[in-house]
């Protein structure tokens, strides 16, 4: 685990709740994977305390890229944070997406802040020649602000909203089966939602399809000790308590469970 000061480049808001943070990564000798997060101080003082953890949203040859939703203390401190100050993070951390080279067509399920998770996982699609399908939900079009770049991505998109009434699971669902019907999907990836995620892994059983899940969780140290981020998983022995931060954030969609 290592901590690193980079320069941010820009830090300005992109909608009425979220903000999109981009830092020079040059200095970083780590490869970044998408699903992975930065374990970030988010203010220049000692308040809050506490670090915050962010998914990458983008990862660039010398820079990466954070789109994050002002929700608490630590996010509306970050709003403060001017290019030309030092971010200090510690990172990258925990386990990444795995992206099968083989793979034709993926589905990517997200909600909320979980698209920002996906987007990196979309871009590294693109560069692998893998085809992507994208159900985007959020609580207005105003939050949909990652659709646009996987349209510029190549990704086929669905939005879908609160404000226009067609976020519901059933609607969700029957998005997913249109698109199962016109496209072999050859993995499935979700983050965001509780609901959608257990949509997206009853649909992924009921097709035999192997699936990935990035969990979001509160984290106190993000290095495994504090033990604020547990999961279960099933295992063949039963199921056992894993630590988002360590053995995650991403996980098999078969795999874990979802109260």
């Amino acid at each position: 685990m290592k901590q690193h000061f980079m320069p941010i480049i820009s830090n300005q808001q992109v909608s009425s709740r979220y903000w999109h943070m981009v830092v020079d990564s040059s200095r970083l000798t780590s490869p970044i994977e998408p699903g992975q997060f930065f374990h970030i101080r988010c203010s220049q003082g000692s308040f809050p305390f506490l670090r915050r953890p962010f998914s990458i949203y983008r990862i660039n040859e010398s820079t990466i890229e954070f789109l994050y939703l002002v929700k608490g203390e630590g996010t509306q401190e970050m709003t403060h944070l001017q290019a030309g100050e030092m971010l200090d993070v510690v990172g990258p951390l925990g386990v990444g997406f795995s992206l099968d080279k083989s793979a034709d067509t993926i589905l990517l399920v997200a909600r909320g802040v979980g698209i920002a998770t996906l987007a990196a996982l979309a871009q590294e699609a693109v560069e692998k020649n893998v085809k992507c399908a994208a159900i985007l939900s959020a609580r207005s079009k105003d939050d949909l602000l990652a659709a646009d770049l996987l349209q510029g991505f190549g990704a086929e998109v669905y939005k879908v909203t609160e404000e226009d009434g067609t976020s519901d699971v059933a609607n969700v669902e029957e998005i997913i089966r249109g698109i199962l019907k016109r496209n072999k999907i050859d993995g499935i990836y979700t983050c965001g939602s509780r609901r959608l995620s257990r949509l997206s892994q009853n649909i992924a059983n009921e097709y035999h399809i192997p699936g990935e899940i990035a969990l979001e969780e509160h984290m106190g140290c993000a290095m495994g000790a504090c033990f604020a981020c547990v999961c279960d998983v099933k295992e063949d022995t039963g199921v056992k308590s894993v630590r988002v931060c360590l053995e995650g954030p991403v996980f098999s969609l078969e795999k874990v469970v979802l109260g």
